[in-house]
């Protein structure tokens, strides 16, 4: 089973390179692709010797459908910029599609500080309630179905809500329990509560129907 690694990136450069090897250093058949949305720093310079570089417009939900189109594995795996694989990622993701039952899935969540807020927060990627996961526990989805839903709906935010909701209707979603580490740095510029408040209300606009572009806008980008 080989997996396709893609890494939608804007202006990374800081911390690419341990997202980057968090994919390289482990075993297993994959290829891995970062797709660059207009980077202005040393995104593409730095991951050039580690993966295969494509360019699009910015926008996750493009820059992920771009990388799709390009790659050549059976499963795809989404995986953020500033987030880093577990260490037997690829073998729990094989494990669990050898069940045909499963369409895809995510893993749970760890944040690279250990305020003990964020530890609450990450907490809660444990339980299964659908509205716990999300694009930063990296997405993985057969190719062929994720060829049936036409990719992520190319929309400015809530992508990995939208695509993780049309998923679940086609099959069963895993929760593999093993942590993908992802950056704290929004919630602790914000303030790790603030942000955690806007998160939950944003995401209860979103089902109630609010435009992802004016959801965006309140967000801050």
């Amino acid at each position: 089973m080989r997996i396709s690694v893609i890494i939608p990136a804007l202006n990374e450069a800081p911390g690419i390179l341990s997202c980057l090897g968090s994919v390289t250093s482990r075993q297993g058949e994959f290829e891995l692709i970062v797709v660059d949305g207009g980077s202005v720093d040393r995104t593409i310079e730095v991951a050039q010797p580690h993966a295969r570089v494509v360019r699009c417009r910015h926008g996750r939900a493009l820059q992920m459908n771009s990388g799709a189109r390009q790659a050549t594995g059976d499963v795809f795996l989404s995986l953020h910029a500033d987030s880093c694989l577990p260490p037997c990622a690829f073998l729990l993701g094989e494990q669990a599609l050898a069940d045909s039952r499963i369409v895809g899935g995510t893993f749970v969540l760890r944040f690279d500080s250990q305020r003990f807020l964020l530890r609450v927060i990450a907490l809660f990627s444990h339980f299964r309630f659908r509205y716990f996961h999300y694009g930063d526990q990296a997405i993985f989805v057969r190719r062929s179905v994720f060829e049936q839903l036409d990719g992520f709906a190319e929309i400015p935010f809530m992508e990995d809500l939208d695509f993780l909701r049309r998923l679940r209707r086609t099959g069963r979603v895993t929760l593999l329990k093993q942590p993908v580490t992802t950056s704290a740095r929004r919630f602790l510029e914000r303030g790790i509560a603030r942000q955690q408040l806007i998160n939950m209300i944003l995401m209860i606009f979103f089902l109630l129907g609010v435009r992802p572009e004016t959801l965006e806008k309140w967000y801050g980008g």
